[in-house]
């Protein structure tokens, strides 16, 4: 691929300073959630039943642990419906499928007899059934594109009506290219795997988009971690780190502008969750008046503030899989790094993300014509839990992040870097890593809901 023209977003400095933004709004469609509720509830609920190895969403176990699946159960299971591309080696291995638009489906650090980190629909894979407007397939890491909502919307089609004002769920259609069928796979060595594809997308306004995305995800090497997280793995730590570097390119004829529409690239990755599993987000501290609210928790409804805290420049969120709601950042209260700590099971998940520094247009996926179609957020954070419609989906939890809005010019391409990193080991060992990259401690973590009931 030519790179002369590439748009590319470099991690974030110590000396970034937060670009201009404002927040979503609260006004969420009630509508729009309950008919997403229903039909996820069909999809996983949906095909024949599976009975090699372990539920997809797990009860409680022993101690408030999760009865997760091992990475080997997950491996044998994914093997009998797809074709599995194993990276790394030793114990460090990361699960890829290609027939699955590329996504990381799962990732071990202990090997075939470690935890699983990703979390598999896995009677959903097994009908082999495609569904209807989405295909909840899982996995620890994928590339969408977006923007959801709005007039530039790339999910709603063009002419479609809306409903008191709200584009309704029953139009809504995830694009064929990143919900099913495989992306070309251009190469691949023991380390990493490249994936293609040529995409045709028309979005609510009319406008055309002929682009090629690309995707490459590779295995981290110590060297890597100490260069992208700034730490040193202990030796009694045990870990696996990956990237996907997501690119897509302008290969139309015509530029997307801020009055055409343009589109995004929107990282979402899905975990197992624990009863003690807690989702850590430095944020930019100041005051609203210069920053804006510090999180948007509209999205499912505001989340109760047993679940959702910020002490200290940190966002505190319980990812537990027992409640339904989602959280977001703006670009100005944004950093560069999120993660979530597992007390149960001891695991220290780490995720970072390239953004360009004063960068403030982020595709607004609110279902609405919106005022500010470029006033959205930079990362979030979702807790499957109950719902109207019945029991989890999963469960699960998500880490997602998102590109700036791609302006490009013809032969133009825009890069979007998101990293994930999982740790195990003694909370001592652990304690110093979480202080480094999240700016908080272990014992903080795991006690913060705890102090907060006292």
């Amino acid at each position: 691929m030519s790179r002369r023209n590439m748009v590319l977003l470099w991690p974030v400095g110590p000396d970034w300073e937060p670009g201009a933004q404002g927040s979503i709004s609260e006004d969420d469609t009630v509508t729009r959630y309950l008919a997403m509720v229903a039909l996820l509830m069909a999809i996983a609920l949906s095909g024949c039943e599976e009975t090699a190895g372990p539920p997809p969403g797990p009860p409680p176990g022993k101690g408030g642990k999760m009865t997760t699946a091992t990475f080997g159960s997950d491996l044998e299971f994914l093997q009998k419906h797809t074709d599995v591309v194993v990276l790394g080696g030793g114990t460090a291995q990361v699960a890829v499928v290609p027939k699955y638009q590329g996504r990381v489906m799962t990732s071990t650090a202990e090997g075939a007899d470690g935890m699983s980190f990703g979390w598999i629909n896995r009677k959903l894979i097994a009908s082999g059934e495609r569904q209807p407007q989405i295909n909840a397939l899982g996995g620890e890491e994928r590339m969408w594109l977006g923007p959801e909502g709005g007039q530039f919307s790339i999910f709603f089609k063009p002419g479609t009506k809306l409903e008191d004002g709200k584009f309704p769920f029953k139009d809504w259609q995830t694009p064929e290219c990143i919900d099913w069928g495989g992306w070309e796979v251009v190469k691949q060595d023991a380390g990493s795997i490249d994936f293609r594809k040529e995409i045709e997308l028309v979005n609510f306004s009319g406008t055309r988009f002929k682009l090629t995305a690309e995707r490459t995800v590779r295995v981290l090497t110590p060297a890597d971690i100490k260069k992208h997280f700034g730490v040193d793995i202990p030796g009694a730590v045990k870990a696996v780190a990956f990237e996907s570097d997501n690119r897509i390119t302008n290969t139309g004829d015509g530029a997307w502008t801020k009055e055409t529409g343009a589109l995004s690239i929107w990282i979402l990755c899905m975990f197992n969750p624990s009863p003690t599993t807690t989702v850590v987000i430095p944020f930019v501290d100041g005051p609203e008046e210069e920053l804006g609210p510090i999180v948007n928790d509209a999205y499912f409804g505001k989340v109760p503030e047993d679940r959702l805290l910020t002490r200290d420049g940190v966002i505190f969120f319980k990812a537990d899989g027992k409640k339904r709601g989602k959280i977001g950042l703006s670009p100005r209260r944004a950093k560069p790094i999120l993660g979530s700590y597992d007390a149960a099971n001891r695991v220290l998940t780490l995720a970072n993300y390239t953004r360009p520094e004063g960068a403030t247009d982020y595709v607004n996926s609110m279902w609405e014509i919106q005022k500010e179609p470029f006033k959205g957020d930079v990362v979030n954070s979702y807790n499957d839990g109950p719902t109207p419609a019945g029991p989890p989906l999963g469960p699960f939890y998500e880490l997602e992040s998102s590109s700036p809005a791609a302006f490009l010019k013809p032969g133009e391409t825009m890069q979007h870097v998101h990293r994930t990193m999982h740790l195990t080991g003694s909370e001592g060992d652990l304690q110093l890593i979480a202080q480094l990259t999240l700016g908080v401690g272990i014992d903080e973590i795991k006690n913060v809901f705890r102090q907060s009931e006292k």
